[in-house]
């Protein structure tokens, strides 16, 4: 599959990822990528979200890989990291620092600012005290702020390219 398959009318591309490939949907959405995960191993609920949501199918399944849907990758590593270059190089993602963690990594929505006061009591002490931007999932209600793992994970995705 090449990057010209991605139609211009989406200017970034949505996935479903399939159970056998839980952990590559949450690196996704950490990269900021709109990525639903499907827990069942129910094909005709992915291939039905791939074709009425337009959605690129990530999976290791190669039965599903026969079937019509908008568009698929095949994932061929059961490593995270090999899983993340194989996506990124075949559907020639360009990675935006700006758009990580704009998405929670449980929920799939996208994060709101928090108000600092309001975050008191849901993060350690120490975050509260250094830390002066939150977020928040508006479902799930998972605080997230730009600490220590921030850093680390732009070395990892660094090392991924």
């Amino acid at each position: 599959m090449n990057s010209e398959l991605i139609t211009s009318n989406y200017s970034e591309p949505k996935f479903v990822v399939d159970f056998m490939c839980g952990r590559l949907a949450k690196w996704l959405r950490i990269l900021g990528y709109d990525t639903e995960f499907v827990k069942d191993t129910s094909r005709h609920k992915i291939i039905m979200k791939s074709l009425t949501e337009q959605r690129i199918v990530l999976t290791r399944d190669t039965r599903l890989s026969k079937k019509k849907v908008y568009k698929l990758v095949l994932i061929k590593s059961d490593k995270i990291r090999e899983q993340v270059k194989q996506v990124i190089k075949e559907l020639n993602l360009k990675l935006q620092k700006e758009k990580f963690f704009t998405i929670c990594s449980i929920c799939n929505k996208k994060v709101v600012p928090i108000e600092k006061e309001k975050v008191k009591d849901l993060v350690p002490l120490y975050v509260y005290q250094t830390i002066d931007e939150f977020y928040q999932c508006p479902i799930c209600q998972r605080v997230y702020w730009q600490g220590s793992h921030y850093d680390l994970f732009l070395k990892e995705v660094e090392n991924l390219l």
